[in-house]
């Protein structure tokens, strides 16, 4: 750790090693700075990314010599699961060419692949133009360490396909991303020398639906040498948005195109730039944690833009000292838009602003954005995001309303966006920590994985209200906020209780949406009628007691140790805590070669008053010794009645 003036602490940078690998070693540890109140950490690589270098790191060093690798009790040996363990070889689909029906007990396994690797952090959007047709997407790991899958059903969630989107063509080339013929765009922050190689593995899905039903798909994606010092010169990570056609229904994606740049001055021509919004070859650049939306109304002047928000994380930049985090450290938030389908990016450009009140200056150490289009003839947008750069140590959730113009493929798109106002406070005090190897940071320890505070959002497709969800220690456990916007994101009001009305457990990972026609078309019931879903684990002894160095397996009582479960929470505007239906089985902790990790998020989607929760849980058990666990990580939903009601 270096110390920086005033008595902060500083990320450092490695030549040798991408910032993903130096997390996921632990030589990248999360930095912290002294504020009048207390020490407090700042944003930090999410846990998506650093879970996915480090399965990359291992796996590329791993031996692989376990070809003759034992059967567990049990196992049948034909890679199919016996009667004892609840599947049988009737139990694969022929149509998805998987084994989509392993154990889901009654849910809607989404993942088909037969593996026994990780799937987790979960996405789903409905098509507005056929809402039976539902999207999903998670980090997903079937063919080895970590890649971004993507799923599709055709009946409202019953059955699913899924497969891995074509990113893996990709070349680094940033010091070709400059405005060339046919594409006046930038896409690179930093740049440098590009690799001449592939991106081989990425995490972070997120998706979106436009009015016509095409379905857009994007990942952060990452060179594996750029993160193991096989090559000081390679620190390669873009981020990439592809697109499905009408009428595919999202069940495969355009290719993005291998990026090979023309002889001297090797620019990349516009045809092999398409889906690409942002790529870097350097050591002081990261991108990470991207959301995406479509603009599908249609009384909206923008209809059928595309947006994507994410963080870049800087180093070394004297630029990102503010007063109250004076560090050359940063991760504002950026957006890019496309007005073509996503055959042009606008160049990045930072959104997240500078409110004095706030922030002191800049608004500028944050994660976890979440962008929505407000449905008000006006094409706006509001974009929530989690920041730390505050006066004190508690942080806080902000909004900004851009009004995006221009047109992405003659260079003149812009977000336009307005000053940051505040959400809602996160309240970590008192927080329950582990250390999962770059230094303590928030958990939840019952489930021994990581967690975060990260905003999501959604809107009431009739009105307009908007609604914020996350989670914070406020009560003394983490518990699920909710905060409501009646006029567009430019002010916000916080419920007076949480989400969700029972004690005693965690509660984390929330997803948001609110019922209404997929159009909007349906008259406005007496309040707006909000889906939240979240996670609950319960809580260990003396939690609230966060030892030196946090919570460790096998040294505090608990830890790595309690059940978990996915709920689902419903009831009127700011009228909490909600109702709620528990929606998935028991589940325990990830375990083996997954531990520590269960996704960034989960997801909602709301078509009229059905909900369809998605999420990630360890109910199905490996017959296999070499995968490195026993409970393996899949992807799950259900179609079910959001509930209405209060929780009392």
């Amino acid at each position: 750790m270096a110390t920086a003036a005033g008595g902060t602490t500083a990320a450092p940078v490695a030549a040798q090693d991408g910032l993903a690998l130096q997390a996921a070693k632990g030589t990248l540890r999360i930095p912290h700075i002294q504020t009048s109140k207390g020490d407090k950490a700042l944003t930090s690589l999410s846990g998506g990314v650093v879970e996915a270098a480090r399965q990359a790191y291992l796996a590329r060093r791993e031996a692989s010599s376990k070809s003759n690798a034992p059967l567990a009790p049990g196992s049948n040996g034909t890679g199919i699961k016996g009667q004892d363990s609840g599947q049988n070889v009737n139990d694969i689909s022929p149509d998805s060419l998987g084994c989509s029906r392993r154990t889901s007990n009654g849910d809607d396994r989404v993942n088909q692949d037969c593996s026994y690797r990780r799937q987790a952090e979960e996405v789903i959007k409905f098509n507005p133009a056929n809402p039976t047709n539902l999207v999903a997407g998670q980090n997903d790991s079937r063919i080895g360490y970590n890649h971004c899958g993507f799923d599709y059903s055709l009946d409202s969630g019953h059955r699913w396909g899924d497969g891995l989107p074509p990113f893996w063509f990709r070349e680094n080339h940033p010091e070709a991303d400059g405005p060339v013929p046919g594409d006046p765009n930038t896409h690179t922050i930093l740049g440098g020398t590009g690799t001449d190689r592939t991106y081989d593995f990425a995490s972070d899905p997120a998706v979106a639906v436009d009015s016509q039903g095409r379905s857009f798909f994007s990942c952060v994606v990452i060179s594996l040498a750029a993160n193991e010092g096989d090559d000081p010169n390679d620190n390669a990570t873009g981020l990439l948005v592809t697109a499905s056609e009408p009428g595919a229904f999202g069940s495969f994606y355009n290719t993005v195109p291998p990026g090979d740049p023309l002889p001297p001055p090797d620019q990349v021509p516009a045809s092999q730039r398409t889906y690409v919004v942002a790529e870097d070859n350097n050591a002081a650049v990261f991108h990470d944690k991207p959301f995406i939306t479509a603009d599908f109304y249609a009384n909206s002047p923008n209809k059928d833009n595309v947006y994507v928000t994410w963080s870049v994380f800087r180093a070394a930049d004297p630029a990102c000292s503010t007063p109250i985090a004076p560090v050359p450290f940063c991760s504002p938030i950026f957006g890019s838009m496309t007005t073509d389908h996503g055959l042009h990016w606008s160049t990045p450009e930072e959104i997240s602003g500078v409110n004095a009140a706030l922030c002191s200056a800049a608004c500028n150490q944050d994660q976890g954005s979440d962008p929505i289009v407000v449905p008000d003839g006006t094409g706006g947008l509001v974009v929530t995001y989690y920041n730390v750069n505050t006066p004190s140590t508690i942080n806080q959730e902000l909004a900004v309303r851009c009004q995006p113009s221009g047109n992405s493929a003659a260079g003149t798109a812009h977000f336009n966006c307005g000053s940051p106002t505040l959400v809602g406070p996160d309240v970590q005090t008192g927080e329950p920590l582990c250390d999962f190897g770059r230094g303590p940071e928030e958990c939840i320890p019952g489930a021994y994985i990581r967690t975060n505070d990260f905003p999501r959002i959604a809107v009431n497709r009739d009105n307009g209200h908007l609604f914020v969800t996350w989670q914070d220690n406020r009560t003394g456990e983490l518990d699920i906020n909710l905060a409501e916007s009646t006029d567009g994101g430019v002010t916000w009001s916080e419920a007076a209780a949480p989400v969700n009305p029972d004690k005693g457990k965690d509660h984390y990972f929330p997803a948001v949406d609110v019922a209404a026609s997929p159009q909007g078309l349906h008259p406005k019931k007496e309040g707006d009628h909000v889906g939240v879903s979240y996670y609950r684990t319960d809580r260990i002894p003396n939690e609230s007691a966060v030892p030196a160095g946090g919570f460790a397996p096998g040294v505090n009582p608990g830890v790595a140790a309690e059940l978990s479960d996915y709920a689902l929470a419903g009831g009127r505007g700011l009228d909490t805590p909600y109702g709620f239906k528990v929606v998935s089985p028991e589940f325990p902790p990830p375990d083996g070669n997954q531990t520590g990790f269960n996704g960034d998020y989960s997801g909602l989607a709301v078509v009229n008053d059905v909900a369809h929760p998605i999420w990630s849980d360890t109910r199905n058990v490996s017959p296999y010794l070499d995968q490195g666990v026993v409970h393996d990580e899949d992807v799950f939903t259900k179609a079910i009645g959001l509930p209405d009601g209060r929780g009392d």
